[in-house]
């Protein structure tokens, strides 16, 4: 977990992938989640986030 948060620290592109990945999976998550309609509404945005980070962290050095 600290070598995790260490690359994060250091701006690694595996551990930000990693994260951005996280992001585009729970929007997927929440859009097809028919309980709660502000998970919903928030699940585009969420989605978003993480695909443009995931563009952005791709330039990052290994």
């Amino acid at each position: 977990m600290s070598r995790f948060l260490t690359g994060l620290r250091r701006f690694r592109r595996n551990e930000w992938e990693l994260l951005a990945s996280t992001l585009i999976a729970l929007g997927v998550l929440m859009m097809m989640q028919p309980f709660a309609m502000a998970l919903y509404s928030y699940s585009f945005l969420v989605t978003l986030v993480g695909t443009v980070m995931f563009v952005i962290v791709s330039h990052f050095p290994e």
